[in-house]
């Protein structure tokens, strides 16, 4: 990382200037204009997400397409005009920083980024139509997130303004807590109160299940479907999750080398095909009991062409087998 970074992209001048946002929308909530701290609290949310991804190198909140910006996130001051990336990137990019910064708080940022937009392009009043309660919640809970990534927290973020969010989130994280836990109880008590002979069925049913079949059932398309037992009915289910990680190996053998791949992945979404519980996102899941995160190893075969320039050739195995990936 680069000794003396361009103040745009410091992660430490973004962390301080959403401290500055965030000072401002607690000043503009005390007076009651709700309209106004919710445009402070979403500019503040965007400072903090981009000043995590600085902290972790500035390159990551420069705009890949402009060489100048990328330039100066690499320490070399060729403009003043550095360009950053857009809200929808910058939420992209903390899903794979922020372990807790699940599709539900992903689209939650992304949402009140959109309103903040069309509050400040447009004439229209997005802001006026949200209730209080119908987003802020949601907003501490996000911020919290980012900042315990960064190993801060909200009460470093706000000072003295800190008890209250604190307890909204806390309030928030128990009424979810308790949904949760509500609906596992209701389907364990809906599967025991079958007959025998229909609970052996729809087990043995599910057992017959894998996870290649399940890919239609989530709403969105994921990384990896991987087998879990609900806890709810006790059957086979399935949860889906996109790659945070690999840590890659190399062996060598006589016919060719090898990487040896583990690979690290986040749930997202659970479906049970037998009770039809769902929970969304980590907290649901933490709340259910759920370890959402699954790790699983791939070998992968390099051939190497002899002449120059030619691409390096990849090839899984799988069972025994080698296979071409399909994109290549």
């Amino acid at each position: 990382m680069p000794d003396d970074v361009f103040i745009a992209i410091s992660g430490e001048a973004l962390h301080a200037k959403s401290k500055v946002y965030i000072g401002r929308a607690m000043a503009r909530k005390a007076a009651e204009d709700l309209d106004e701290y919710q445009l402070w609290a979403s500019l503040a949310l965007e400072l903090l997400g981009k000043a995590a991804l600085a902290y972790r190198h500035p390159s990551l909140v420069v705009d890949p397409t402009n060489w100048k910006s990328l330039f100066v996130a690499a320490g070399v001051n060729v403009t003043t005009d550095v360009k950053t990336i857009t809200a929808k990137t910058l939420f992209e990019r903390l899903a794979h920083l922020v372990p807790r910064f699940d599709p539900l708080m992903h689209k939650f940022c992304m949402d009140i980024s959109e309103r903040r937009n069309a509050e400040l392009h447009s004439a229209d009043i997005p802001f006026r139509a949200m209730r209080l309660e119908a987003w802020e919640a949601r907003y501490w809970h996000a911020c919290d997130a980012i900042l315990r990534a960064i190993e801060s927290s909200l009460e470093d973020w706000l000072g003295a303004d800190a008890e209250a969010p604190r307890q909204i989130v806390a309030e928030a994280a128990a009424a979810s807590d308790a949904a949760v836990k509500l609906r596992v109880e209701t389907a364990k008590a809906w599967f025991a109160g079958l007959k025998k002979a229909e609970r052996e069925t729809l087990a043995q049913e599910a057992d017959s299940m894998m996870p290649i079949d399940q890919v239609a059932s989530f709403a969105v398309a994921f990384d990896e479907i991987w087998i879990e037992t609900c806890p709810g009915c006790g059957c086979r289910a399935f949860l889906a999750g996109d790659q945070t990680g690999e840590d890659i190996k190399q062996e060598n053998d006589e016919y060719a080398m090898w990487e040896i791949v583990e690979r690290e992945f986040v749930g997202d979404e659970f479906r049970c095909p037998t009770c039809k519980l769902v929970l969304l996102g980590g907290d649901e899941l933490d709340s259910a009991g759920i370890d959402y995160i699954h790790t699983d190893e791939v070998e992968r075969e390099m051939e190497y062409e002899p002449d120059y320039g030619q691409c390096q050739e990849f090839r899984v195995r799988v069972g025994g087998l080698n296979i071409m990936p399909p994109w290549l």
